[in-house]
């Protein structure tokens, strides 16, 4: 018989797991809307207080735990265009591998007018 998943314990994990992430986003996502502007750096779109929470705080590297100070790593977006750097990411491996699967694998050597000299000869 199988075992029996600890259902407390992976409670516990993934409640940890929640507030780790929740701490680290409260901690760069303020220090980001001090740093910068509220506005979104593709679309331009200002933020007040009354909409930022549609304002997010964008990883140029993707990286969640590469938070400088400085804010070099981070950039603002609004949630579209947040969702639309995203997008870009997933959609672009596909795109290439159905471009590339669309490609013959060695280009033709087939000639079907080869014989057309010798054949209007005739």
């Amino acid at each position: 018989m199988p075992k029996q998943p600890d259902h407390a314990r992976l409670d516990r994990i993934v409640a940890e797991a929640r507030r780790q992430a929740d701490a680290r986003a409260e901690t760069y996502r303020g220090q980001a809307l001090k740093l910068f502007p509220w506005v979104c750096a593709r679309c331009s779109r200002t933020f007040d207080s009354r909409n930022l929470q549609q304002l997010t705080v964008h990883h140029k590297d993707h990286n969640h735990d590469n938070n400088p100070p400085d804010g070099s790593n981070w950039e603002l977006l609004c949630l579209y265009c947040h969702d639309a750097e995203h997008s870009r990411d997933l959609d672009a491996p596909l795109i290439a591998q159905t471009r590339a699967s669309h490609e013959p694998a060695t280009p033709a050597s087939h000639n079907p007018f080869a014989n057309l000299k010798d054949l209007l000869k005739k």
